[in-house]
């Protein structure tokens, strides 16, 4: 498998934990890509219309995305015994939601970091706060939720890692942790597995 990459991007680190944690990750090449919101790379794509990453080219030459695809997907080739990933029943639903809360809380917060690179003259700050609501609703959210986070980790604890790993990489000054007491515990547990050290972007 292929799996066109930047290491920075918080949507193809999910990808890759998700391979470490399956054991999938020594069948997976990563090649290196970029993707802007304002220059297209027709390399990309050619393989993906949306010109996104993360972008994974199956065995069979299948073009695959975006990150939940492409998780499940992984989830599917792991052996049975590495399929906690995704759990059945009811359980199931918990970790997607949990899944699109961490995606979502990405989506605004990569929204904010895009007005702020526009010119400064377009840049529209009732845009950026009504996206920064988002976030903090979300990190809110994810403090009721992380005191029943626990092992076996699961799509929705990665998905939710990723997204507070990002603000800590681009939102330092947002101080997520604030007032945030068991989602921050979760975190700093989180953050000492091996996939999550692995991934962590410079």
């Amino acid at each position: 498998m292929q799996l066109m990459y930047a290491a920075t991007s918080p949507f193809v680190r999910k990808v890759v934990i998700v391979a470490h944690e399956l054991g999938l990750d020594a069948r997976i090449e990563k090649v290196a890509a970029t993707a802007s919101p304002v220059r297209r790379n027709d390399t990309l794509g050619a393989l993906n219309p949306l010109c996104k990453l993360p972008t994974l080219v199956t065995d069979d030459g299948l073009a695959l995305f975006d990150s939940r695809v492409i998780a499940e997907y992984l989830c599917a080739q792991a052996a049975p015994e590495a399929t906690v990933l995704l759990p059945e029943g009811a359980a199931h639903w918990t970790v997607r939601r949990a899944e699109a809360l961490g995606d979502g809380l990405l989506d605004a917060a990569l929204l904010i970091r895009y007005e702020a690179v526009r010119p400064e003259a377009l840049q529209w700050e009732q845009w950026s706060s009504a996206q920064l609501l988002k976030v903090t609703a979300a990190l809110d959210e994810i403090e009721c939720m992380s005191n029943a986070f626990n092992v076996p980790v699961d799509l929705g604890q990665i998905a939710i890692a990723c997204a507070l790993g990002y603000l800590d990489f681009r939102f330092e000054s947002l101080d997520w942790r604030a007032g945030r007491p068991a989602a921050s515990a979760w975190f700093a547990r989180f953050a000492l597995r091996p996939s999550f050290a692995a991934t962590r972007p410079a």
